[in-house]
């Protein structure tokens, strides 16, 4: 199961809506410092919308564990996750569920969130004066990060399955099976079957693996 060793506490607003039946199960803390806490910061405005503050925070926690397991450049990996959702902010609300998942009517919307925030990316990296070709590749990422559906460097890969690992995670599925309308049993089997369709990396899947097992045993218990 993905561990949460930074400072951030999901805002409880963002859990209405979800299935967990206590707030504290949906509380973690994810530890930023120096630079990416100030990028974190800055992208706050931007995630308060389709819940992507709980997403990019559990994302994250992903990601530092697949740079353990892979390698990788962090000073790439993590600010492109931190940021690869911001421009869900320029998507009209009453567009977002049609513009992504399995039952998607819209999904042009889904490219304009691609777009719209490698230019929000490239704003808050110039306004902290992050390396300029660190920054270029970050907005090719985020540019991508769904669209692409194959990694063009190693790092892409590290934030596609990053952020694609987020679907396997306790709030994710029941965030998404009230999105979507599936049962409990409809999400971890659906979490099964996209696996090796949805990540890259053999490290993401081994944790893909792990994490469904503590789905059904979650699930199992009744604590799902």
């Amino acid at each position: 199961m993905v561990k949460f060793p930074y400072i951030w506490e999901i805002p409880c607003s963002s859990l209405q809506g979800s299935s967990i039946a206590e707030e504290d199960k949906l509380k973690h803390t994810l530890k930023l410092n120096g630079i990416y806490k100030r990028i974190w910061e800055l992208a706050q405005p931007f995630l308060h919308t389709r819940k992507n503050d709980i997403h990019t925070a559990i994302s994250t926690a992903f990601a530092f564990r697949l740079l353990e397991m892979e390698g990788g450049d962090e000073d790439i990996v993590i600010p492109a996750i931190l940021l690869h959702d911001v421009g869900w902010k320029k998507v009209p609300e009453n567009m977002q569920l049609k513009a992504f998942g399995p039952h998607a009517t819209e999904p042009k919307w889904n490219r304009v969130h691609e777009v719209e925030g490698g230019k929000i990316a490239g704003e808050i990296l110039a306004s902290i004066d992050y390396p300029k070709d660190k920054t270029l590749e970050i907005q090719e990422i985020i540019e991508g990060h769904d669209s692409r559906k194959e990694a063009v460097s190693h790092n892409d890969m590290l934030v596609k399955d990053a952020d694609k690992l987020w679907r396997y995670s306790q709030a994710a599925v029941g965030i998404n099976g009230n999105r979507f309308d599936l049962t409990l049993d409809q999400s971890v089997e659906r979490l099964r079957r996209k696996l090796d369709l949805w990540l890259l990396s053999e490290s993401a899947k081994k944790i893909a693996h792990q994490e469904i097992q503590e789905r059904m045993n979650e699930l199992a218990e009744g604590n799902l």
